[in-house]
């Protein structure tokens, strides 16, 4: 068995019951640190319930990121094009960015969109975002080179979250991003392992002191990376940049469009 990210070899790392009832081997690179589980049979049932019980952090991580997402946006990118959140889940951020002037549409093959409805890649033609944000996702691909090769079909800069081990030697009593029990979190990331996931694409990659990291094509100093990532900093730059124009009243309108000519009357 080689490592999925780099290809070196790897060696058996640790074991825990995952669901309750599966004593599971994990694996660790021994070039790049990746932690992986041997062949994940289990997602299926894992995935019962897309949101988990322990994801009680949901609404808090969505409004940390939100100004996070904000400042990169008005910082590297074009703010009036099309956007993306890979792994969207419920489609609250989708939402929340929607609500601050910004096209965001959500993606997400596990999850009901319950906040975005009709604003899924799925609702729209193809398009080439110039910013695909997926957090808390990495955690969960079983192939991550296979899966970043997808997500770069969608856009050339992919801002993300996902915790890196914090200290050598981590295991499932010693680091609760394991979470065996919810038998989703099948990949647990090193520094060294993202950047060699960023290499394989000829990817420059940054990241903050948050665990929020971007790969892009785009060669951006780390330094200012951190600061405008920086939850602080973030705020202050976004109120110096100004509002948008907020899309609420236009996408009740065209929901409202939509939910009448699917209910046999007359489009307004």
């Amino acid at each position: 068995m080689d490592c999925p990210i780099c290809e070196s070899s790897v060696s058996a790392y640790c074991t825990a019951k995952v669901l309750g009832k599966y004593n599971i081997q994990y694996f660790r690179c021994n070039h790049c640190n990746f932690i992986f589980t041997e062949n994940p049979f289990w997602l299926d049932e894992a995935y019962n319930s897309a949101i988990t019980k322990l994801d009680i952090g949901l609404i808090n991580r969505n409004e940390f990121v939100l100004p996070i997402v904000q400042s990169v946006i008005n910082k590297w990118c074009n703010p009036d094009a099309q956007f993306i959140d890979y792994g969207g889940g419920y489609g609250m951020l989708v939402r929340m960015l929607r609500d601050r002037g910004f096209d965001y549409y959500r993606q997400d093959i596990y999850c009901p969109n319950l906040y975005a409805d009709l604003f899924d890649i799925t609702d729209t033609n193809f398009f080439k975002g110039e910013l695909l944000t997926a957090f808390e996702v990495f955690e969960h691909l079983i192939n991550p080179v296979t899966e970043l090769e997808k997500m770069l079909t969608l856009s050339d800069t992919i801002l993300f979250s996902t915790e890196v081990q914090p200290f050598d030697k981590v295991t499932p009593e010693s680091w609760w991003y394991f979470t065996p029990e919810t038998g989703q979190h099948i990949g647990l990331y090193h520094r060294k392992s993202l950047q060699a996931l960023a290499d394989r694409f000829n990817l420059n990659y940054n990241w903050n002191n948050y665990d929020i990291h971007l790969f892009s094509k785009k060669s951006i100093s780390n330094n200012l990376f951190k600061t405008i990532t920086d939850p602080r900093w973030s705020r202050w730059y976004n109120k110096f940049i100004g509002k948008r124009e907020s899309l609420l009243k236009k996408d009740f309108v065209y929901v409202q469009k939509c939910l009448r000519e699917s209910l046999g009357h007359l489009p307004l």
